[in-house]
């Protein structure tokens, strides 16, 4: 996994179900890596973003819309 990746451009996209909210997750699909971000966070240098690698996040996403509910510990 990168360990650094360079989000100055990234293309952050969020739910289309968010009705235009700011509490929502944001992801964008840069390098090769997924990053997510809580869209709270825009604008804000010091935001923590999550990267994790295309697999998981394909895994997470097939997870969701399967209804797992146990998603977390």
């Amino acid at each position: 996994m990168k360990k650094n990746v360079d989000l100055t451009n990234a293309d952050w996209a969020k739910s289309e179900l968010s009705n235009g909210g700011d509490n929502c997750l944001e992801v964008a699909f840069v390098d090769g890596v997924v990053a997510l971000r809580d869209s709270v966070d825009v604008g804000d240098p010091n935001a923590q973003v999550l990267i994790i690698s295309r697999e998981d996040y394909s895994v997470f996403t097939k997870s969701v819309r399967a209804g797992q509910k146990n998603l977390l510990p």
